[in-house]
């Protein structure tokens, strides 16, 4: 059992301000150590309240050798503050798998300090994601581990809109990759489920392992609203762009991949594997970025269109507006200059 408060720092330590700490009472979790636990909490808030409270009765009575932790040893007590405070889910575990990537680079045997921290961020890429990763993660090992770490300083510029692609493919690419242009009964892509897949990130913008969260027997009944069921940001629905695709390729006729999978990271792999071997010369998540800038096209609001990507206006804005080209331009303008109701020129 644990206490969790806001307390003094502990003796020794650089912090220089009351922050949130936990006390291990060296009891069980059971009926008799609850009432032990609450107890205890009753004191402990009476002392913080006088200003009284000392941590030298809990030391003692929690005293280790004097051996500071090694890097392993706090790696496995992260992971276990980490689920401790979030159910274990294959959302939960694909973002953990995350930060143990960035723990494992860890100098295991060595004594947690944060020269070694600093040492493992200075030696990633400066302004890349892997940075802004490591910088993130080192911050939340020395909160737990209770060491002074800078680190903002050293993430960079790093930002999704600098990431992605700026050359999308167009739309006659994506088709073209469906149903060759000589012969419409033909497909670049052999095999039914995965043409079946292509299609879906085309039409509805999916992340990919989204395709394998899908309220499929909505979309067999000829539901043109896909309703994603779980995913990266949870269940929405998704409205079809271009309308004449679904319609084409005829999407109500489910043909799912026989693959699996323990987390959504997996399934996303799965799709990833499937277009390199196939020798696409995009990536899925190019369909989802192509869908986002389609919509833009046909004038979809920006608040809507956010809300069927699964992220938010900010993230929509931040990163789409960045791929708008002068041809988006030209083609918005030619359009408004087309209306036969835009306000008369004097």
């Amino acid at each position: 059992m644990y206490l969790r408060a806001t307390l003094p720092p502990k003796p020794g330590t650089q912090k220089q301000q009351p922050h949130q700490q936990e006390i291990a009472l060296g009891i069980y979790a059971n009926p008799a150590g609850f009432k032990r636990a609450k107890a205890e909490a009753i004191v402990i808030g009476g002392l913080l309240a006088c200003k009284e409270f000392s941590w030298e009765p809990y030391l003692k009575q929690n005293s280790v050798s004097a051996t500071p932790k090694t890097c392993r040893e706090w790696a496995e007590e992260f992971e276990q503050d980490y689920f401790t405070r979030r159910a274990r889910t294959p959302k939960s575990e694909t973002t953990f798998r995350e930060y143990r990537l960035v723990l494992h680079r860890l100098p295991a045997d060595a004594p947690l300090t944060a020269e070694v921290m600093k040492q493992l961020i200075f030696a990633t890429p400066p302004d890349t994601r892997t940075r802004k990763r490591v910088c993130s993660v080192m911050k939340q090992l020395a909160t737990l581990a209770e060491i002074e770490l800078e680190v903002k300083a050293y993430v960079g510029s790093y930002s999704s809109a600098k990431a992605l692609p700026r050359n999308l493919p167009e739309d006659a690419l994506i088709a073209e990759w469906r149903f060759c242009f000589a012969d419409a009964s033909r497909s670049h892509i052999t095999n039914r489920a995965w043409q079946w897949v292509y299609g879906m990130l085309a039409v509805y913008g999916l992340r990919p392992h989204e395709i394998f969260n899908l309220d499929l027997e909505s979309l067999r009944s000829g539901e043109k609203v896909l309703n994603i069921l779980d995913g990266k940001t949870g269940s929405r629905r998704v409205w079809p762009f271009p309308l004449e695709w679904w319609e084409r390729w005829q999407l109500w006729d489910v043909y799912l991949p026989a693959v699996t999978g323990q987390c959504n990271a997996d399934y996303g792999r799965r799709v990833q594997q499937f277009f390199k071997r196939s020798g696409i010369p995009f990536r899925p998540y190019d369909l989802r970025h192509a869908w986002a800038v389609r919509t833009l096209e046909y004038g979809l609001d920006l608040t809507l269109a956010a809300q069927q990507m699964g992220h938010s206006v900010a993230i929509h804005t931040c990163v789409y507006h960045h791929w708008i080209s002068e041809k988006h331009h030209q083609r918005a303008f030619d359009a408004l200059m087309s209306k036969p109701n835009r306000p008369a020129v004097p």
